[in-house]
């Protein structure tokens, strides 16, 4: 693009570089999937352009909870620390029956899965500026808002794009990328062009939704009220903000025509009094359960809203998106370097679609129960919920969310072996604090890890360790697991962890005398003895990373995550890692940028 759009002054707005597109990949819209996305390939080294129909990032508080496998996803992409102070550190989703009882707290496991708070209330405007603003770290990825696609040509080895000004008055310019990610919401340029249909239902009921300001609630974690005369939900946020969502009934709205202030007023006056200038955002709309035919159509991909719409009650529709980025972008950065092939780009759908799907129709069923307007099945609901909470079981399955879809990957880059009994193979890798370093500096499991693969073994000899390098096992950082209190000692060509909250020794007190390959986006590929180091090898192929020239990422992509460790100050008097990828060059430095 010769003639590059100035950006302008609003801090939303993003930068744009001089001189012809050079780019891998080209990702279609920038809210927070997209922005997400950029970020994970921007810090593996992979040159993305970002473009946005819209001049700016978005005013609309739509979705409202960040859960802790997205703030992981954040962590690895090294802008967590930037993301906390926008952010809640929630306590859950709190459930009232329909007499106004509580009935139960839904807190999941808190930090201890994940590293992260379980739950977590913010605003998408907050979320997407902080996004923006680190983006301009990336030395390889530009923004461009106010500007569209307009048209996909497919070849065998790139995507023929044209983009050009949103509104059409000016030139459609034209260039090739490797990769198209369409993030691009539920009104998809990327699925209409490349007409793929979804599929699944849309629900007639209205519900409005109010975002205000001066709001008197202190509560950490959101508010579902069963009252099937007026099923509601409550999620307070930062500084006074506050998420209000009614159902309403015939005849008080209809989606998308704006709500009049009455109605907000008299929705809100069980909970407080508001003045217009305290609705900051007030819409009635309907949701959906929709899922896209295919997430891969030859080398352009759809993630989030454009591949898959689901109702609220969940929580799950932003960070479904999250997942999907995460899944995905360390695919396209191992393929663009020439460390795996075509096949690894095969499991995005494959691993994706059946999470999605469940997470849909979990969304359904919570709002067929939590959000009823049966007295009868309310009174049912809340008989049950009451006896199970009598249980220890009951009360695990409730206040754990066990309810939640298993994430668990049963196909794609994984190697689920025979026999292995409550195998954590596809599931994620937890992440404990560990002791770490000749100094012992208590840090994350992941800041311990590389961005790519990495193999980690607890009571293995030198000489497994010597096979697993031998049969070229897709991993560049390899950990020594020390259990039972010992102290940490590296070794040659590897490094070594000790326990430092009891999470580490939980983890892998059944895993002992194994192997635990885990891949970029910290999913567990495989658990294995050293005899089964072959079977591994040979099942991964296919997938595996294969050597290539190195490129050092720049150290503007490096941002090491130390989220809530209170001796980070300690941790930065650890030299730093290099932090290396291989890549070939993109279609559009072999064929000039422009066509």
């Amino acid at each position: 693009m010769s003639e590059p759009l100035t950006p302008p002054e609003d801090p939303r707005h993003g930068s744009s570089c001089a001189g012809p597109v050079k780019t891998d990949v080209l990702v279609v819209g920038a809210g927070p999937t997209g922005l997400t996305a950029a970020h994970l390939l921007g810090s593996l080294g992979v040159r993305v352009l970002l473009v946005e129909r819209n001049p700016t990032t978005s005013d609309d508080a739509k979705a409202i909870s960040l859960d802790d496998e997205s703030l992981r996803t954040l962590q690895s992409a090294g802008i967590a620390d930037a993301v906390y102070p926008i952010i809640v550190p929630g306590t859950g989703t709190r459930y009232f029956g329909a007499d106004g009882r509580p009935l139960l707290h839904a807190r999941g496991l808190g930090d201890q899965r994940l590293g992260h708070p379980f739950k977590n209330p913010f605003a998408q405007p907050d979320l997407e500026r902080v996004l923006l603003e680190e983006l301009r770290r990336r030395s390889c990825v530009e923004t461009r808002f106010s500007t569209r696609l307009f048209t996909l040509e497919h070849y065998d080895d790139h995507v023929g794009v044209g983009v050009g000004p949103a509104e059409g008055e000016g030139p459609t310019e034209h260039f090739d990328v490797s990769y198209v990610l369409g993030c691009d919401g539920g009104r998809s340029t990327v699925r209409e062009l490349l007409s793929i249909p979804m599929r699944g239902e849309s629900f007639p009921d209205v519900w409005l939704v109010a975002d205000t300001l001066g709001d008197p609630h202190d509560q950490r974690y959101g508010m579902h009220f069963g009252d099937p005369r007026r099923p509601t939900v409550v999620v307070p946020g930062r500084d006074g903000r506050c998420r209000y969502e009614f159902l309403l009934h015939p005849g008080e709205g209809r989606p998308g025509d704006p709500p009049p202030f009455e109605l907000v007023r008299e929705l809100l006056r069980p909970y407080r009094e508001i003045a217009p200038d305290q609705v900051e955002r007030a819409v009635s709309y309907t949701f959906h359960a929709l899922l896209a035919d295919r997430l891969r159509d030859r080398r352009c991909f759809l993630l989030g809203d454009a591949a898959h719409m689901m109702p609220p009650f969940a929580g799950q529709g932003l960070n479904s998106g999250v997942r999907d980025a995460a899944n995905l972008c360390w695919k396209i950065a191992d393929v663009l370097s020439g460390r795996a092939g075509d096949a690894l780009l095969d499991t995005y759908d494959s691993e994706r679609r059946p999470h999605a799907r469940a997470v849909i129709d979990l969304s359904v069923r919570l709002g067929r129960i939590v959000m009823t307007t049966s007295r009868g099945r309310a009174l049912v609901r809340d008989l049950l919920a009451r006896a199970a909470m009598h249980t220890p079981w009951g009360r695990r399955y409730l206040t754990e969310m066990r309810y939640r879809p298993d994430t668990r990957i049963r196909s794609g880059a994984v190697v689920p072996l025979d026999g292995q009994v409550r195998s954590p193979v596809g599931t994620p890798l937890p992440q404990p604090r560990v002791l770490h370093g000749p100094r012992l500096q208590v840090t994350w499991l992941d800041d311990v890890l590389s961005r790519g693969w990495s193999l980690l073994g607890e009571g293995l000899t030198d000489a497994d360790w010597a096979a697993a390098a031998r049969a070229g096992l897709p991993a560049g950082t390899r950990v020594d697991v020390v259990l039972d209190d010992r102290f940490p000692r590296d070794h040659p060509g590897r490094t070594s962890i000790a326990d430092a909250d009891g999470r580490l020794d939980a983890a892998f007190s059944r895993l002992t005398a194994r192997f635990v390959l885990v891949r970029p986006d910290r999913l567990i590929a495989a658990v294995f003895e050293p005899d089964q180091i072959e079977r591994v090898a040979n099942s991964l192929h296919r997938f595996a990373p294969h050597p290539g020239a190195e490129v050092h990422v720049p150290a503007t992509e490096q941002h090491p995550s130390r989220i809530g460790d209170e001796n980070a100050g300690r941790q930065s008097a650890e030299p730093e890692r290099s932090v290396t990828v291989s890549r070939t060059p993109s279609v559009s430095e072999t064929r000039g940028g422009l066509r």
